[in-house]
């Protein structure tokens, strides 16, 4: 927009963040309904705005993080006061740790009514302080577009993460409405005390609606911070140094959505073997020359120079002990605690992990003739998948979960975006399925929360609409949202959902019975969630032996496209393809 819009004066605060809400690019925003923010929605939709609801709060906010990190543009989600906000904190936790910018606005009680026992009023700040970057508590209808204005722009600021505006009700109605609410709550006597309640109010109000004028504003730019040319030069001068180097990419190395084809020329024009991770998982498509799967942790110890774009030293590598001591490290991270995480690196590229590799790629002109290394690597990957295809091939009672995602694999559109949630079967996906390109993966992140699936689902067709979505869920992970179902069904959502139904929590069951030798709280039931879908008004579909798979598959494809959701119920064999694999 290149100049300010004014806007009515009588303008509602609910129609003030729906037109704020438009100038940010929002498309779509993800809701569980209540009366603190009816405004929002009400006005939001006038705008044609999507107003997506869920059947609870953390979905919307899971959506919120997956819309985010397929657009680039931070999601939004809305919810009611009290219980409303208190019910998203483990989905604002898991897009902090995930870095992923969503702007979450919260009803409230009235101003007046703060601290005075009203209905869902609690101290709300107190409550997120620890899960967002930054929040605004509104007291003025004035302050309402440009807090969301503000908010936008912190989100994808420096380290993305997770933003609060507080809202309370009174804020967002029409004004008339407000102070005809006002002059009803006030005392009707003569006597001084009437008289000053009266005034109290009357002040209160004016304050509310001071400044009432509103404009619409240009969206903040926020540009990434690029790496200092002295790091870009140091890298480079290490990697040409080095016989055997490896690069990680990560998720941080993607969040700038718009860049990712960039992204994606840089890391192979650095000719360098590399593995993806997380978001970054099918940068360049499912089998580039130079990309490795497997092996991870060997490859590490055995490499002299070990690139880290946008991935920490943490859990997933062995706190750093992953990488020789010996091995030149060059961490590139937005977060400089990040980039320093359980190792000093030997070069810490602070800014974007995007444009760092970028000027890394521009900076070295070739860096090839490691074949040798190369040759090594890509042997143990060829050796790895060979095994993996004789493991898919044994039989059993029921389906083996290798031979389920490599006909998936085989099955699935050029555009197919898969939404990761579970454990043990998910964990066992990774190793199978190939992404087909950039941003067609979702998984939770660091924090590895379960019951991510729902909200990403939703967030992810909304976003890229017509694409092919498969949900990869492990039949404990869909019991944090298996009702959104209905969800899907009423706003038209065409989702695959396969559940791996093994009857049990098995990433955990595994290591407890072997450990402590008993299978407590660990033990599921072989449900019909096929006929929870259906009763939810999608298609169900059951799935108990190998040779039901392909054509049980294909006829979910097919639903999808005519516009369907569908969940297929698929009964694993027991499976030990993951054996010792749990992290801590």
């Amino acid at each position: 927009m290149s100049q300010s819009t004014s806007t009515s004066r009588t303008m509602s605060g609910g129609e003030r963040i729906a037109r704020a809400l438009q100038a940010q690019g929002v498309r779509s925003l993800y809701t569980l309904c209540g009366g603190h923010i009816s405004p929002i929605l009400v006005a939001a939709k006038a705008l044609g705005i999507r107003v997506l609801d869920v059947r609870h709060e953390a979905n919307a906010v899971f959506a919120a993080d997956a819309a985010a990190r397929l657009t680039g543009v931070p999601g939004v989600a809305v919810v009611t006061a009290g219980p409303g906000v208190s019910n998203t904190l483990t989905a604002l936790k898991n897009a902090q740790l995930a870095q992923s910018p969503l702007v979450l606005i919260g009803g409230a009680a009235p101003t007046v009514l703060h601290k005075r026992g009203a209905l869902q009023d609690i101290d709300q700040a107190q409550l997120v302080t620890g899960q967002v970057k930054w929040l605004r508590r509104v007291r003025r209808v004035a302050d309402l577009a440009p807090a969301v204005e503000e908010a936008f722009a912190v989100a994808r600021e420096g380290v993305p993460g997770p933003v609060f505006i507080e809202c309370p009700v009174d804020l967002l109605y029409d004004e008339a409405v407000i102070r005809g609410w006002y002059a009803d709550a006030g005392a009707r006597g003569k006597s001084l005390a009437e008289r000053l309640q009266r005034w109290y109010l009357r002040r209160h109000v004016a304050r509310m609606f001071a400044g009432r004028s509103a404009t619409v504003r240009p969206v903040r730019e926020v540009r990434p911070q690029p790496p200092a040319r002295a790091d870009i030069e140091r890298a480079a001068a290490a990697l040409a140094r080095a016989r055997r180097p490896l690069l990680l990419v990560g998720s941080q190395a993607v969040v700038e959505a718009a860049n990712v084809d960039r992204v994606a020329a840089a890391v192979s024009a650095l000719q360098l073997p590399f593995y993806l991770s997380g978001m970054a998982r099918g940068l360049l498509g499912r089998a580039h020359p130079r990309q490795l799967f497997h092996q991870r942790r060997q490859a590490l110890r055995e490499a002299d120079c070990v690139v880290l774009a946008g991935v920490p030293c943490d859990f997933r590598l062995d706190y750093g002990r992953h990488v020789r001591r010996s091995a030149s490290l060059i961490s590139a991270n937005r977060s400089r605690r990040e980039a320093r995480l359980n190792r000093t690196p030997t070069v810490t590229a602070l800014g974007d992990a995007g444009l760092f590799l970028e000027a890394l790629a521009a900076r070295l002109a070739s860096n090839a003739g490691r074949d040798d290394w190369q040759a090594v690597l890509h042997g143990r990957d060829a050796g790895r998948e060979a095994e993996i295809v004789r493991d898919a091939e044994v039989a059993g009672e029921y389906v083996n979960p290798l031979a389920l995602f490599r006909e998936i694999d085989r099955i699935a559109g050029d555009e197919a975006i898969f939404v990761a949630d579970g454990g043990d079967f998910v964990a066992t996906a990774a190793y199978t399925l190939r992404p087909r390109g950039p941003l067609r993966w979702l998984d939770p992140g660091v924090f590895g929360t379960l019951g991510v699936g729902a909200g990403f689902a939703l967030g992810a067709s909304a976003s890229r609409p017509g694409a092919e979505l498969w949900l990869i869920w492990g039949d404990g992970a869909c019991g944090f949202g298996l009702v959104e179902f209905d969800s899907f069904v009423r706003h038209g959502i065409p989702v695959i959902a396969v559940i791996g139904n093994d009857a049990g929590w098995s990433q955990i069951a595994r290591e407890q019975v072997k450990l402590l030798g008993d299978a407590v709280g660990t033990t599921l039931a072989r449900s019909d969630y096929d006929r929870v879908a259906a009763a939810l008004g999608a298609e169900g579909i059951l799935v108990r032996h190998r040779h039901e798979m392909p054509a049980a598959l294909a006829r979910a494809q097919t639903l999808a496209r005519s516009g369907r959701p569908v969940l297929v119920n698929v009964w694993l064999e027991p499976s030990g393809f993951r054996e010792g694999s749990i992290s801590m």
